[in-house]
């Protein structure tokens, strides 16, 4: 090991990760029962990776399920006895010990296994544990061997355990973590904890540290001292201090002076160097633990942490890796905690297990709170398709449970007690009520007082109210967590899971962050979830695409419901991100033409850290900028004036100011530049009174009115109207054919997991029957005077309603522009409207888009905070996002001008009013062909580029995804007439590329 030549700590830990003989059993009367004993032959065996899960090697089928228990329907047995199909995996590594192991007593460490596991050494029984995700350890130095030692390990994939580990997430099993043998001094401490305090004025420290010796009988726990040196991140000695052990223990406790404070904004951290030495005064071990001080605490009805009121933007977070599951890597974890924090979000929940020790140590390092979770979850022993039933609840109050749900409390605890970032003990997750997981929740408050304590599970049974610290909720809905902050309540109030982001989601986020400033008791949530569980796997014609339950042959299974991720599998950002990092960034910019005011919501950082810009752009084209910066304090707001040139805002146009906040310089999680806070500032020059009318169009139209086509014809350009058809079907600019299929009245979208949890294709599916069949019960045309223009007006009925109407008037101007205008007359009696629009194809040539509209990500209704308006270019293929099943995606709102242009950058334009702008989607594929695949590898081959301009469309929700609607103001009453307008021209190279 490179680690052990060098010396050092890693000198003393030899890792056995890497290829181990591999023999995998269906059921435990199947499995090679004496494999362990040292004679026993191996090597014809199959080679597994260490860490990593069987099912993801080639053994066995990943299954996903959600609240019901996997074996459900396959095998009646109820809490604790254990299904017969109970996959076995049997694991062999020979091993020789390194140099420095020999000579002291050696252990080895399980960091993860799922679920159960007997360890075996040389043919001889070591041990055995449960628990997936808390380290388990053994000494092995009675059992070790000079030469070749043989460590055989079994794992069962369904266990006691078992029962109390139904999170929502793929059921695998195996040594998924990593595995590594140790040793250490004859006097080793073996237990170390470290209280950082603050004093009541938050700014004075006080260090304490408590010893527990593990050693010898001459080992300084007999006449033994340690010493204590706090330094701080410079290196500077800060505090020193020196305790004698007695009977194994010994306390330091040192006064720290002021000290720089812990903090997501500021995660500052100091370095505890400790130094045992034995009575003789040689030195036995010297220890490096990072420390950070903070002070969280509930004090008035409020979580405060260093004195001021916390307020959690968080985000549920799974370990996975669409390759390698729940094995994640360093570099998995690097990403996420970067990514995270690039996104304003300030906290996570570990939902819902202990995560990797790595994860820990990166947000103390790069500031993160952190709920810390323990491994219980028993959802589907109370809970049936929704309906609460907990009839064979575990553990509720049974005695026998007891034991197994404290041993994973203390787990968690005393692995994680050092890491300042920890701020909450959580007690698990949907596992109901009952006195077992009361009495974790006092153990964690005795062992651990300063932290507080997270239950949601009381929700449903307020006889154990007193088990968690904090009103904790799942999925209420704005107007409930009101009600409930309105009664004026004991406990502080957050939402340990809301936003559901399964597919097209996260609408009407605003609704919950715009409760932080009415309700101090109101302290945030923590969104479901960071990343979609999509495994990577093949179709039959041998193409990678994300698999989810159901795709392996698993049953039962929960099937898409894995894809809750504002990341996609491969890590990728969704566009659901663009609104979380507006709507969580702490400050708030609101600039106009005079200047930026500044709302400092931060608790500790002042605004002077950052870079202030300011630009003005006319049309979505910059006309001025500014760089400076302003020093706003923490919980403070000020006006910055900023004087535009006078030359920047002369011209008529639309004018948007966007400000924004920049690092100055890099940081671990960003580089300089990034952009902290946005905020967007927008006004109108208006032009003069003989400039703003709209010139009649020069030349002449030739009309030709046909016994079944109307052809409107001018210079370089021509368009043919249908009275067959019922629509425009040409719109040819010179030799170039810009209709594929014709513009048809369009009110359903592909539904969104959003969508189809709220029955919508059972409750409004006649808006789809609407859009595929329409009668064109009227056509005329309209000629000028003038001869400059020519408008044709189709009339569509449709069979949902005989008081629905939509009308569609084309007028074509002589310069080459066609202006479309639909109105749509309203009905009673049918459901909300999914969307009004016009839909048509063209040929997909045309397939790279220029937009100056909101975004750059997609957006909608009740998704477009975090929008801005802008220029922005995308290619068509790159605009529907890639959620796990197909569904409505890619649109902007506020659309002002799209231009659709081939190779060339020749194609269409269209334009809207920004008084009045419109809704697009540009994409490869239809609603309907989107609405009939359940994976992108079902989608068709790309022929057309599919433009569907939209009045208005319905938001995309994201209260939950199994019933709430979307917010009433963002859907679209069936009732209510709604009319658009935009303007179709052509678009040349020339055209394009000033633009």
């Amino acid at each position: 090991m490179a680690e052990a030549e060098r010396g050092g700590p890693m000198a003393m830990r030899q890792s056995l990760n890497g290829r181990w003989k591999f023999s995998c059993a269906a059921d435990p009367a199947s499995r090679a029962e004496r494999f362990y004993e040292a004679d026993y032959d191996c090597g014809a065996w199959d080679d597994i990776d260490v860490p990593g899960h069987i099912q993801l090697q080639g053994r066995g089928r990943p299954q996903y399920v959600n609240t019901m228990y996997p074996w459900d329907g396959l095998e009646d047995v109820r809490p604790p006895a254990i299904p017969r199909r109970n996959p076995v995996g049997s694991y062999v590594k020979q091993f020789r010990l390194t140099e420095e192991l020999r000579s002291g007593p050696v252990y080895i460490s399980f960091q993860g296994v799922e679920s159960a596991f007997y360890v075996w050494l040389n043919g001889r029984f070591v041990g055995y544990a449960e628990d997936s995700f808390t380290p388990s350890a053994f000494e092995l130095t009675p059992y070790l061997r000079d030469g070749d030692n043989k460590l055989a390990v079994e794992v069962y994939q369904r266990s006691t355990g078992g029962w109390l580990e139904d999170q929502d997430f793929w059921r695998f099993s195996g040594i998924f973590r990593e595995v590594y043998l140790y040793t250490v001094p004859e006097a080793h401490v073996r237990d170390l904890q470290v209280r950082a305090e603050l004093g009541d004025d938050y700014a004075h420290g006080r260090l304490t540290v408590d010893l527990e010796l593990l050693g010898r009988a001459d080992s300084p726990g007999e006449g033994g001292r340690a010493e204590l040196t706090l330094k701080d991140a410079d290196g500077n000695v800060v505090a020193e201090a020196e305790s004698r052990f007695a009977n194994g223990r010994a306390t330091l406790a040192a006064d720290a002076g002021r000290v720089e404070t812990w903090s997501a904004e500021t995660p500052y951290l100091y370095r505890v160097c400790l130094s045992i030495y034995d009575a003789s005064g040689e030195l036995r071990e010297a220890i490096v633990q990072r420390a950070g001080f903070r002070r969280f605490e509930l004090r008035g009805g409020v979580m405060r942490l260093n004195g001021k009121r916390i307020v959690f933007k968080g985000v549920n977070r799974h370990e996975f890796n669409a390759r390698r599951g729940r094995s994640v890597t360093e570099e998995d974890m690097l990403w996420d905690v970067k990514t995270i924090k690039r996104h304003n979000m300030n906290a996570v929940r570990t939902s819902h297990y202990p995560n990797q020790t790595r994860w820990y140590e990166l947000c103390d390092e790069y500031g993160l709170y952190v709920i810390d979770e323990m491994n219980l979850e028993t959802h589907g022993s109370w809970q049936k398709m929704g309906a609460v039933e907990p009839s064979w609840n575990i553990p509720g109050d049974k005695p026998e449970w007891r034991g197994a749900v404290l041993d994973r409390a203390r787990s968690m605890l005393e692995r994680d007690k050092n890491h300042p970032s920890i701020l909450i003990w959580s007690c698990g997750n949907e596992s109901y009520a009952g006195q077992v997981i009361l009495d974790a929740s006092n153990y964690f408050r005795e062992r651990d007082p300063g932290r507080l304590v997270h239950y949601e599970g009381v929700f449903h049974n307020r006889a154990y109210d007193a088990t968690s610290d904090m009103e904790s909720r799942m999925y209420a809905k704005p107007a409930d967590i009101i009600a409930y902050l309105e009664t004026d309540p004991a406990k502080p109030y957050i939402s340990c899971e809301y936003m559901h982001a399964m597919g097209n989601s996260v609408g009407g986020m605003h609704k919950y962050t715009e409760l932080e400033d009415r309700y101090p008791k109101y302290q945030g949530g923590f969104i479901w979830d960071y990343i979609d569980q999509a495994l990577i796997a093949r179709d039959r014609y041998g193409r990678e695409y994300f698999a989810y339950g159901g795709d392996f042959g698993d049953r039962p299974t929960d099937y898409s419901f894995c894809g809750n991720g504002i990341v996609f599998a491969d890590r990728r950002e969704t566009p659901k991100l663009q609104e979380v990092k507006f709507l969580y960034q702490n400050v708030r910019l609101a600039p106009s033409r005079e200047g930026v005011r500044i709302a400092n919501r931060n608790l500790f950082a002042n605004t002077d850290r950052w870079a202030l810009s300011v630009k003005l752009y006319r049309d979505g084209i910059e006309t001025f900028r500014w760089t400076g910066e302003a020093s706003v304090a923490p919980g403070e707001e000020a006006f910055v004036p900023v004087r535009l040139t006078d030359e920047a805002a002369a011209a008529p146009g639309e004018y948007a100011v966007h400000a924004a906040l920049m690092l100055k310089a890099d940081e671990a999680w960003a580089e300089a530049g990034h952009e902290v806070a946005f905020g967007e500032g927008r006004f109108e020059v208006a032009a003069k009174a003989d400039d703003a009318a709209l010139a009649p169009a020069a030349g002449t139209l030739r009309v030709v009115e046909g016994d079944v086509n109307i052809g409107v014809h001018g210079d370089g350009f021509s368009v043919l109207f249908s009275k067959q058809a019922g629509s425009l079907v040409s719109l040819r600019y010179g030799a170039r054919e810009l209709i594929e299929a014709p513009p048809m009245p369009l009110f359903w979208r592909a539904t969104t997991d959003n969508d189809k949890g709220t029955s919508l294709g059972f409750d409004a599916g006649l808006w789809y029957a609407a859009s595929l069949a329409r009668r064109c019960t009227g056509v005329s045309l309209e000629a000028s005077a003038s001869g400059g223009e020519a408008t044709a007006v189709f009339d569509y009925a449709f069979a949902i309603s005989a008081e629905l109407r939509v009308r569609v008037a084309y007028t074509v101007r002589a310069d080459g522009q066609v202006r479309v205008r639909m109105d749509y007359s309203g009905a009673a009696g049918l459901p909300d409207v999914p969307i009004v629009a016009l839909s048509f194809k063209t040929s997909a040539d045309y397939g790279h888009t220029e937009w100056y509209a909101l975004g750059p990500e997609e957006n909608y209704a009740d998704r477009a905070f975090g929008a801005r308006l802008g220029l922005f270019s995308r290619d068509v293929r790159e605009l529907p996002s890639p959620y796990l099943v197909p569904q409505e995606s890619g649109n902007r709102t506020g659309v002002r001008r799209l231009r659709l242009t081939d190779g060339c950058g020749q194609g269409l334009q269209l334009a809207a009013s920004p008084a009045a702008p419109v809704e697009c989607a540009v994409s490869p594929y239809t609603a309907f062909e989107l609405e009939h695949a359940a994976h992108p590898y079902e989608l068709p081959d790309v022929h057309y580029t599919v433009v569907t301009v939209a009045g208005r469309q319905m938001g995309v929700g994201g209260d939950d995804s199994w019933g709430a609607p979307v917010h009433a103001e963002y859907r679209i009453p069936a009732d209510r007439p709604l009319s658009f307008a935009f303007t179709l021209s052509p678009v040349d190279g020339a055209v394009a590329a000033r633009g």
